[in-house]
């Protein structure tokens, strides 16, 4: 039979392991990124083979963070490796979303 000490450790273990796993979502690294005005106008649309989709509300975020693309992608390697390239494209956001979006901007 296996002692008390050794199961907590194990179990204490898988907790930590389930911590950390989040800090390579892309959607928080994204949220650290930018800035927060910039944030409200883009998603992750998806992160396959290292490559991150982002997708942006309106052509001229599109051509906005074109031009910041060189840094963002210094950014996002340094805190997940596993990014090649971030590639942006229009779409829209959820119609929640964009009232959350209008309340902020209206204060």
């Amino acid at each position: 039979m296996e002692p008390i000490k050794n199961t907590l450790q194990f179990f204490m273990q898988g907790l930590k392991v389930k911590k950390e796993a989040p800090l390579n979502n892309p959607e928080l690294i994204l949220s650290r990124v930018l800035s927060k005005k910039e944030h409200n106008h883009v998603k992750v649309k998806y992160f396959r083979k290292g490559i991150l989709n982002i997708s942006v509300d309106s052509s001229s975020w599109l051509y906005y963070l074109n031009l910041k693309k060189d840094s963002l992608l210094e950014s996002f390697t340094r805190e997940m490796p596993q990014v090649k390239d971030i590639r942006f494209s229009i779409g829209q956001k959820d119609e929640e979303e964009r009232k959350h979006i209008r309340q902020q901007t209206k204060r």
